[in-house]
């Protein structure tokens, strides 16, 4: 149980970690491109921000789907890649099927699997609307300052 729990908090540490540097490599882009996302034409831009920040949350969310799936492969719970990525994206999506279960021995990581995919959603829904909000919030002073 100790090992499970353990193993679990690594690897939630992990994601997170993730979603950290994707959140600074995201919010670097922003203030790289902020001059260009400010002047008009407004509304394209900002659902261009809408349309990476979703691709870049998506690769976030890979990334920890895989990081699950991997460590789940070597310690043996699954005999294929396939159901390994498989198990770990139903439990990180907190979907649940149910059709696929992890061994008695190694069913507290499904638990904290689903944990760490509702964390991160929610981290990746603050993600994107703070992304559109600074654009937008920026975008409306940068009209006011031409007016």
């Amino acid at each position: 149980m100790f090992i499970q729990i353990a193993l679990g908090t690594v690897l939630m540490l992990l994601s997170i970690l993730i979603a950290g540097v994707s959140f600074w490599l995201m919010e670097t882009w922003m203030v790289r491109y902020r001059p260009w996302l400010t002047r008009a034409p407004h509304r394209p831009k900002l659902m261009l921000v809408l349309c990476i920040a979703a691709v870049w949350i998506m690769a976030q969310m890979t990334a920890g789907v895989w990081a699950w799936a991997l460590t789940m492969m070597a310690l043996g719970v699954f005999d294929t890649l396939e159901l390994s990525v498989y198990f770990s994206l139903v439990a990180f999506t907190t979907l649940g099927f149910g059709d696929v279960l992890l061994p008695v021995e190694w069913r507290l990581l499904g638990g904290m699997a689903a944990a760490n995919g509702l964390l991160n959603i929610g981290l990746v829904t603050a993600l994107l609307v703070e992304a559109l909000r600074q654009v937008r919030l920026q975008q409306l002073e940068m009209t006011k300052a031409e007016t």
